[in-house]
């Protein structure tokens, strides 16, 4: 009952928000969502701050940090968002813009990880490692929001496409590149790595394993739904596909983040064209567009009342905000090199890198991460940094995004590349 009540209380402040937002702020949903949640909670905590006893922060805080936040996302929606944003992307187009997701989300990955740590290392002091443990977990992006400001602004189908694309990958080898780095920090993993080769091994096997265990979870589901023409019976099957593919994937200790994303790649071009009817078309489209609003609507909610995690003092809020620009600028070489390096043979959307380098909207996965990791003396400073940035990246990048790409795409949709 105790998370029925949960549940029934995050979807009631949702809607509820959701209502204010649409009406009186005229905010993109999740944004508004976000605002209208952390100014709540701030206005909470500074009533308790002038009325001491009033105490109803103290209530708040008690129910906020009850929630697993990271089990929450991590192994309840991430699954369930990756699997939507997947079935939607167009495949023939990614996969014309393979090379450029494919070296954004490894190699970005990788560059961005690197150059927040030696940054972060420099301006706090902290162990290496431990800021190792911070850029592996800020790096991955969180486009939704973005994509929504897209939506309203004609672009270039291939720039949406990189974006779409890079985000879903990124996510997924962020989150193994995250794993392998804790390991190193805090160890307590019979199998952790001890040196290059075995996190090298270690990342093959979690990433390439959870690829073949979509394709092939995804292939399954396919052949059963084209010979069934009965669309509750195949929307439920793209529902099995994401909870079990990603629970397997979890059992396996392969990467489940990019299990869905093969697995929804797969069903929302083959399956959309050789496996459903026009009905099931329809219906299964309409079940996961739905899905994804009502958890992003939760998820947005969520981080806005994160605040009342956190610790407030000076030091971690100066900090939070000294790593924004140590963050951008680790998004823009993490965007810039793949794009420099492919410039030799393709030509680029103009304004691709600045637009894609601020639309790298960071989101709840980096504060599931940093509240995912083991109890340790740096973990506040982690997760009030963590959280400012995340913070930044919503409202500010996510407000001022339409604006980047007017200024950088006058002439939006002109440009095929």
């Amino acid at each position: 009952m105790q998370a029925l009540n949960l549940a029934a209380t995050l979807v009631c402040l949702a809607a509820a928000f959701g209502v204010l937002n649409h009406f009186v702020l005229r905010l993109p949903s999740t944004i508004g969502l976000v605002v209208i949640a952390l100014v709540t909670s701030l206005v909470l905590i500074g009533i308790d701050a002038v009325f001491p006893g009033f105490q109803i922060d103290d209530i708040v805080r008690a129910q906020v940090l009850e929630i697993d936040f990271a089990e929450a996302l991590l192994q309840g929606m991430l699954g369930f968002l990756l699997f939507a944003g997947a079935l939607h992307v167009d495949f023939d187009a990614l996969r014309n813009q393979k090379w450029v997701v494919a070296l954004m989300a490894s190699i970005g990955v990788l560059i961005s990880t690197a150059i927040v740590a030696v940054g972060f290392h420099w301006m706090t002091g902290i162990p290496f490692i431990i800021a190792l443990v911070f850029g592996a977990l800020i790096s991955p992006t969180d486009p939704v929001a973005v994509l929504g400001l897209l939506k309203e602004v004609k672009v270039p189908k291939s720039l949406e496409t990189k974006i779409a694309g890079e985000s879903l990958f990124n996510d997924g080898v962020a989150f193994v590149v995250f794993l392998i780095v804790v390991a190193f920090a805090f160890g307590g993993s019979h199998d952790e790595p001890t040196g290059f080769l075995d996190a090298a091994e270690l990342f093959v096997v979690e990433a390439g394993g959870g690829a073949l265990l979509g394709g092939v979870a995804g292939w399954v589901v396919f052949q059963a739904m084209r010979r069934i023409d009965d669309y509750p019976l195949e929307v439920l099957l793209t529902l099995a596909l994401v909870m079990g593919s990603y629970a397997l994937a979890t059992a396996l200790h392969i990467s489940g983040p990019i299990a869905v994303v093969v697995a929804g790649l797969l069903i929302g071009h083959t399956g959309v064209r050789d496996g459903m009817s026009a009905t099931t078309r329809e219906h299964v489209d309409a079940f996961w567009r739905l899905l994804d609003e009502i958890l992003n609507a939760v998820l947005f909610l969520l981080i806005g009342l994160e605040v009342f995690a956190l610790d407030l003092a000076e030091r971690p809020i100066l900090l939070g905000l000294a790593a924004i620009p140590l963050v951008v600028l680790a998004r823009f070489a993490a965007v810039g090199l793949p794009i420099t390096l492919l410039r030799l043979r393709r030509d680029f959307t103009t304004g691709a890198l600045p637009i894609m380098t601020w639309g790298g909207l960071r989101g709840g996965i980096s504060v599931a991460l940093v509240l995912s990791l083991p109890d340790n003396e740096h973990k506040p400073l982690l997760l009030t940094v963590t959280y400012v940035v995340v913070i930044f990246s919503i409202i500010v990048q996510g407000l001022t995004m339409k604006r980047v790409v007017r200024h950088f795409l006058p002439d939006a949709g002109k440009s095929n590349s």
